[in-house]
């Protein structure tokens, strides 16, 4: 077979890929009239054409041809091209609501032919979901030709004619209509067509620029009565060749998207631990010592390609070694992507940091560097002899010898991580590297009782006090700090030290349940531990390993499992994810000539693991392609994403600089489906004091590796959120909220610590540290989302009174029979709600998620959100504002309280007035009340139960002409019930 790797394109060529698409056979009818309109979408490298449509017939013809350019010869083989054959909707008199789907066939690079050796190939349509109802073949002739590139300049050609859309062809041989644009002639569009009969087809173009579709339209001459069916396109101007801008709102910017996989499958086959990023190639330079040198000189290296410029550290001296003996250990990866000429050569030259003496070179030719692949062992290096430089005047005093070693990896080569691929000051600071969080602890004080001695008679005890609380603190290993107790006496209007006690929390017991643990006597010191003995104090410690320490908001945690590592159940799956890169993104920072840059870091959280991608300087657009593996113990948490501008890669940058937010992204993982790889982009949002703001975009492959329907998989969801002790031991609301900002402040000391270290402002935002602080913005989501969420309540009450009022006759009286069917066979109740739940599950797997959500703007109410309180909400606390913008939102504040407090008091009435039913407050009520029960006990004593069902049913759905506009008497009744509203103040 030829294949594209077998002849790559000479230079001065481009590459073009020729679809012809002959034909089909036996394709399904789909436009309810036992035919079908067919027509071929071809999508290949982001680009997608379209035939004609051919209507009514299931074994069309097409014979068109569609060219593509290949935008990288070199990876075409990798290269994904995806054919779908729909039925055109608009060929259907109406019947069809959208284009229905007809199959597809899925190709790769490996399968396309060079010119010349193409022939007709049948292929079998294939389904979309295992729920498709497909049959069919489709005829193609697929293959490639490298066209050389020669460019002309005359001024009297003609301009080049745009390329004019397919129309549909009817079966009369005319032309009925120009087809919908590509971008929007998907299946399940709702764009209306635009319908010109005319005998030649008419010139319709579509560019999408920013989320807004440009139509050109070339005029053409209108029939004198168009059919009622035609629309025409309304116009401003009618001049020829017009532009006309038509503008749709945009609905779509801040959704996540699905992006080109291509890279995945193969990948995976050649770099198992990559498989889910695209392999990227760079030139390893291993630069270990050099040899024969002079004594008191102090070398450097520098290193030249055709495309890059380096500079090593200078080299150091081992102790025991000779002075012309000289050491770097340094390992330099330069970009590679691009394939280097025959001619290209590396040259490593050595030079004396002091005078700029030059002390020799070494040539490389690029072309016979080998190639290193993951399970390779490290290349050994050699020793290479220092050459002149050529016009160098020293060339003739060059001496001396450089090991270094020389070979082609991707980023999963082993000597990546601590490579040196940046020209930051600080590289440290630009590497990639992973974190783990500090192993954290409850730690328990149950105080009982102190006791004061007397100095003169020390048997005899003068003052003994009581108390029995419970403190939890946090202790973080390794447990190194001491636990300091002080007791002081408040009674007196300055506080008494009366003694102080100081325990080291490694020797406090730990325990795992909630197992009794022994109180101890511990006596207590004044004066800093030289004091006098001061009296003793009873205690009961205990390091809690049953409790899970959250560090993170419960609604976004990534783990639940408990301290104590004895208590972890086995994972489940492994979580994989894949940083390929960003696009677009702002600049954070401006550089000479008024321009702007970027130097993005990715930071992924997943329960105890940190992961820090490199920093690509200077690039809106970087590409990391870094992968990484979580292991998975519980589905229901979640994995956070996010996007830094780096600023402590500069030396000149104070340590108070923090790094800029560029965004994050959540994904849950309950959320993934087993085994399958999402590769999708998210938008990158961040709400400033001044709105909402769209930093850019973050490219992510994920996927979860995990049996679907394991037993252990699905016993999980039975199972308790937390660990045993938070249930049978719980903590409140206030106070684990609270230590759960001591948590927070641990990692992020702990993260600190750490080279190079993760910075506050970065720990603190993938942990939402300000989540529990007071927004307007949040309070309204809330709000919408219990509205959102008793959206089917009022649903169903809207759908009964409907049924009640017989907007519908034909559906009320098929209520009515459901009504007796369900009275008389009573049996039947349990089956038929459960039965209709299966059905609603059923109905709403067609509109499940196709791809993991990110953040939602409109439910974070973010789009709408008032400046006022947009800058309340970063607001510090206690407040920085001028005492009226305080004085102001404080009376907002207290409208909107009143709001809830007169929600709070509606309720609290309607609960009081149920129990004033046998309260007897309103005497005459309670009579009426038990009068009317005792009526309705006897009746059901005396009368069927299904009589009185039927009865109370058919009263409830009687016709509106039996019907009193007013209220009923019950709830005239219940209202008139009284409440304690009246006995408030």
């Amino acid at each position: 077979m030829t294949t594209s790797s077998q002849h790559p394109p000479p230079p001065q060529t481009i590459r073009k890929l020729i679809v012809d698409v002959v034909g089909a056979r036996d394709l399904l009818p789909k436009d309810g009239q036992g035919s079908s309109s067919p027509y071929v979408v071809v999508d290949f490298d982001g680009h997608k054409k379209r035939t004609s449509t051919v209507c009514r017939d299931l074994n069309p013809k097409w014979n068109e041809s569609l060219e593509f350019e290949v935008s990288d010869p070199m990876r075409m083989d990798n290269e994904e091209l995806e054919i779908e054959v729909f039925n055109d909707k608009r060929m259907s008199n109406g019947n069809a609501r959208k284009n229905h789907f007809l199959g597809r066939v899925k190709l790769y690079g490996s399968q396309f032919k060079k010119k010349g050796d193409e022939r007709l190939i049948y292929f079998q349509l294939e389904k979309k979901s295992v729920f498709s109802w497909i049959r069919g073949e489709l005829g193609l002739k697929i293959f490639y030709s490298d066209e050389l590139v020669v460019e002309q300049k005359n001024e009297d050609a003609p301009p080049p004619e745009k390329e004019q859309p397919p129309a549909v062809i009817g079966e009369d041989g005319r032309v009925l209509e120009v087809p919908m644009p590509t971008e929007v002639a998907m299946e399940g569009s709702q764009l209306p067509p635009v319908v010109i009969i005319k005998e030649a087809p008419p010139v319709v173009m579509v560019q999408p620029e920013h989320n807004l579709h440009y139509y050109y339209h070339q005029q053409v001459p209108q029939p004198e009565q168009p059919p009622p069916e035609v629309r025409k396109m309304q116009t401003g101007r009618n001049g020829e060749n017009e532009r006309v801008r038509v503008y749709r709102r945009s609905n779509g910017d801040f959704s996540p998207r699905v992006i080109s996989g291509k890279f995945t499958g193969e990948t995976e086959k050649i770099y198992p631990a990559y498989g889910l990023v695209e392999p990227m190639q760079y030139l390893f330079i291993r630069i270990v010592k050099a040899r024969g040198l002079a004594a008191n000189q102090s070398p450097y290296v520098t290193i030249r390609t055709s495309s890059h410029l380096k500079k090593s550290k200078p080299a150091i001296q081992r102790p025991g070694d000779t002075p012309e003996n000289r050491e770097w250990h340094q390992v330099f990866a330069l970009a590679h992507n691009k394939p280097e000429t025959a001619s290209s050569t590396l040259e490593i030259s050595v030079s004396d940091l002091q005078s700029e003496h030059f002390l020799g070179c070494v040539y490389i030719n690029l072309s016979d560097v080998p190639v290193r692949d993951p399970p390779d062992s490290p290349l050994a290096p050699r020793w290479y002899r220092l050459e002149g430089g050529g016009d160098c005047p020293h060339s003739a005093a060059v001496s001396g010898e450089l090991q270094l070693s020389v070979w082609i990896g991707t980023q999963a080569d082993d000597a990546f991580p601590e490579s040196w691929s940046s020209d930051a000051p600080n590289v440290a600071h630009t590497r990639s590297k992973v974190y783990q969080s500090p192993k954290l602890w409850y730690l328990r004080v149950t105080g009982f009782s102190p006791y004061e001695h007397d100095e003169e008679a020390p048997t005899v005890t003068r003052r003994r006090f009581f108390w029995h609380e419970d403190l939890v603190f946090v202790a973080g290993e390794p447990l190194e700090d001491n636990l300091i107790l002080i007791v002081e006496d408040r009674t007196m209007k300055d506080p008494a030290l009366l003694g102080h006690v100081m325990i080291p929390v490694a020797s406090i017991d730990q325990r795992l349940d909630e197992r009794h643990v022994a109180s101890k006597w511990f006596g207590l010191d004044g004066g800093g531990g030289d004091g006098p003995y001061c009296g003793r104090i009873h205690l009961r410690l205990c390091l809690e390993g049953g409790y899970h320490v959250l560090d993170e908001a419960a609604h976004v945690c990534s783990d639940f499992r408990p301290t104590a590592k004895q208590l972890w159940k086995p994972a489940v799956g492994i979580l994989e994810l894949g940083i390929l890169g960003a696009r677009g993104l702002l600049p954070m920072k401006s550089k000479g000539g008024g321009k702007g840059s970027t130097d993005a870091y990715c930071v992924a959280k997943y329960g105890k693991k940190w992961v820090r991608t490199r920093t690509i300087a200077d690039s809106f657009d970087p590409r990391w392609n870094e992968q990484y593996t979580w292991q998975v113990y519980d589905p229901s948490t979640v994995l956070t994403i996010g996007v830094f501008d780096n600023w402590h890669m500069f030396a000149e940058v104070v340590d108070d600089q923090p790094d800029s937010r560029i965004g994050k992204v959540r994904i849950r993982v309950s959320t993934l489906e087993s085994n399958k790889v999402y590769t999708n982009s998210y938008p990158l949002l961040v709400l400033l004091r001044t709105g909402l703001k769209k930093m850019g975009e973050i490219e992510v492959a994920v996927r979860l590796a995990c049996p679907s329907l394991l037993p252990d998989t699905c016993a999980i969801y039975g199972q308790p959120l937390l660990p045993r002790m938070h249930y049978l031991r719980p903590l409140g609301v206030a106070q684990q909220e609270a230590l759960r900002g001591v948590a927070t402040e641990m990692v992020v000391a702990w993260l600190a610590r750490s080279e190079p270290p993760l910075g506050p402002e970065v720990v603190g935002y993938m942990l939402d540290a300000d989540s529990h602080t007071w927004s307007m913005r949040k309070s309204k989501a809330n709000w919408f989302r219990i509205v959102a969420v008793l959206a089917w309540a009022t649903g169903l009450a809207k759908w009964l009174n409907d049924i009640r009022r017989w907007r519908n006759p034909v559906t009320t009286v098929l209520v009515h029979l459901l009504y007796l069917v369900l009275v008389w066979y009573p049996d039947l109740v349990v089956p038929t709600g459960f039965l209709y739940v299966v059905l609603i599950g059923v109905w709403y797997y067609r509109f499940r998620p196709k791809i993991p959500a990110g953040m939602d703007t409109r439910l974070s109410q973010a789009e709408t959100v008032d400046p006022d309180e947009l800058d309340e909400e970063f607001d510090t606390i206690p407040s920085s504002k001028q005492p009226e913008i305080i004085r102001l939102r404080y009376d907002r504040l207290r409208t909107l309280a009143a709001r809830v407090q007169t929600v709070l008091g509606d309720f609290a009435t309607q609960g009081e007035r149920v129990q004033a039913l046998v309260s007897w407050r309103d005497p005459r009520a309670t009579k009426l009340f038990i009068g009317v029960c005792l009526a309705i006990t006897v009746i059901l004593y005396v009368v069927p139960a299904k009589m009185v069902a039927v009865s109370l049913g058919f009263y409830f759905l009687r016709h509106p002409m039996f019907r009193d506009p007013m209220p009923p008497p019950s709830l005239n009744f219940f209202r008139r019930l009284p409440s304690l509203s009246d006995r408030l103040m």
